[in-house]
């Protein structure tokens, strides 16, 4: 018995703005930063700035605030694929990394963003969005 290979999917590249919105709905996404002259990657949950900024929270000893990695240009990542139908989407937003210090702001997102983990989250961080790359991954034509 011979298996049947599904159909290929393809990637098609998305307007900012749409990429924006579904970044916006997703739950979670995945920080990339420089670590010790490695690539370093941290899942956390986020809020999207009308700007397209992303703004996480994140604890004293992580190395996203690190003196090397704040203004560096950094990536954010969220996508939600299905393996099974092999479509869904992804969007990174790269550009530079810094902290938020304005008390009313550091407030209001504290209150706005809660934590997924057992740390004291008192740190906001705002990735300015000067790069946003979307793709969708959808079904390829059937046949060949």
């Amino acid at each position: 018995m011979t298996a049947v290979e599904p159909s290929r999917s393809r990637l098609v590249p998305m307007d900012p703005v749409e990429a924006l919105a579904l970044l916006a709905e997703a739950p979670f996404g995945r920080v990339v930063f420089s670590h010790q002259a490695l690539p370093a990657i941290r899942p956390v949950n986020h809020l999207v700035e009308a700007s397209g900024d992303i703004v996480i929270r994140t604890h004293t000893g992580m190395a996203l605030l690190g003196r090397d990695a704040l203004s560096a240009v950094v990536a954010y990542e969220a996508d939600d694929l299905d393996p099974v139908t092999r479509t869904g989407w992804s969007v990174v937003v790269t550009g530079t990394a810094s902290p938020v210090s304005d008390p009313a702001e550091l407030a209001r997102y504290q209150a706005a963003l809660t934590s997924w983990v057992e740390a004291d989250m008192e740190h906001v961080v705002r990735i300015r969005a000067d790069l946003v790359t979307g793709y969708r991954l959808v079904r390829g034509e059937t046949g060949s």
